[in-house]
């Protein structure tokens, strides 16, 4: 029972509050203040006047009213559009609201922001966040609303190994809002810093599932490089999954920046200039021999020169070395016999 408690307690369902107007309010207030103000005047003449019981009843009344009234001018709260304000009394919550307007709540329901020491539009470098920022706890700030506004959270770069152990740098942008803000606040401690963590920690999980490369003809193999778009969403999945109990949404992960690391840069580009130079080679020899063929057939059918075996191979010989060399072959003019 008691851990059936907890669980309740530490996942709160959102409650919308449904808030008094707050221009009606305010008039009411201005007219309280008018009211209180013209007790103490005519208290303070009935006074002077010897009407000590009647004068000294609104005197008190007068300046009771006020003190009551400047209590209630902390119930007034403007909300802008995709903004949310999270209510508490006395330590319990009091609900939330979400429709922008002018509006008059309780007085002594103040409203909570999970906020750190860096600004809000600060984001945590990847491999910098201090474990020991957790130990802060949720506070009053002079910025008290919730965005539900669609914002971008930049991933630093971030080194990790892919499937093959092959370091790899890798950066990511995460669009994303805050769909549950009684989550964003009760759930987490700060829900930004919470983003950053596991943000840097889904890449690192979903990279070294893959090869940055391949060096093979496999085309259903999907690769960081080749099918960058798939495991981007694979990213956002999982990274979903991790959020959703602070009350976010991701939109969308993009992959910004996907290089080797440096010690093995120049080795995997060598790498890549091998296969490359090889699958052009393979290329240039399938033409060769095509075209040899080709010759041979064309001079044994028009019967331009008959050729027997040896003057064949010396003819194959020599259009080969002309159509596979790296540089211009020179020609040189035979006017005798090859023998």
């Amino acid at each position: 029972m008691d851990n059936e408690k907890e669980f309740k307690l530490s996942n709160i369902e959102e409650k919308e509050i449904k808030p008094l107007n707050g221009g009606i309010m305010l008039i009411l207030v201005l007219a309280g203040f008018g009211l209180s103000i013209w007790s103490i005047i005519t208290g303070i003449i009935q006074l002077s006047s010897e009407s000590g019981f009647a004068g000294t009843a609104l005197l008190v009344g007068g300046t009771v009213l006020i003190i009551v009234l400047c209590i209630m001018l902390g119930g007034f709260h403007i909300l802008n559009p995709n903004e949310a304000l999270v209510m508490t009394l006395f330590g319990k919550y009091y609900g939330t609201i979400k429709k922008e307007g002018y509006y008059y709540t309780n007085p002594f329901a103040g409203a909570i922001y999970p906020q750190k020491n860096f600004t809000e539009n600060t984001a945590v470098p990847a491999g910098t966040y201090n474990a020991a920022n957790t130990a802060e706890s949720i506070r009053l700030t002079s910025n008290k609303k919730i965005s539900t506004k669609t914002l971008t959270f930049s991933n630093e770069k971030q080194k990790v190994n892919d499937v093959l152990g092959n370091p790899i740098i890798i950066g990511a942008v995460v669009i994303w809002r805050v769909s549950d803000p009684t989550k964003a606040v009760f759930n987490v401690d700060n829900y930004k810093t919470f983003l950053a963590i596991q943000c840097d920690s889904t890449i690192r999980n979903v990279s070294r599932l893959y090869p940055y490369d391949t060096m093979e003809d496999d085309a259903d193999e999907k690769t960081l490089r080749g099918s960058s778009q798939e495991i981007a969403e694979s990213m956002r999945v999982e990274l979903q999954q991790r959020v959703r109990e602070a009350g976010l949404e991701i939109k969308e992960v993009r992959i910004t920046h996907l290089s080797y690391s440096e010690e093995i840069a120049a080795a995997m580009l060598q790498r890549q200039q091998a296969v490359a130079v090889i699958a052009a080679r393979q290329k240039i020899v399938e033409g060769a021999v095509s075209m040899v063929k080709m010759a041979i057939d064309q001079l044994g059918q028009e019967e331009i020169v008959v050729l027997d075996d040896e003057r064949k191979a010396s003819m194959v010989s020599n259009l080969l070395v002309v159509l596979c060399g790296n540089k211009e072959a020179q020609p040189i003019v035979n006017s005798g016999s090859i023998y």
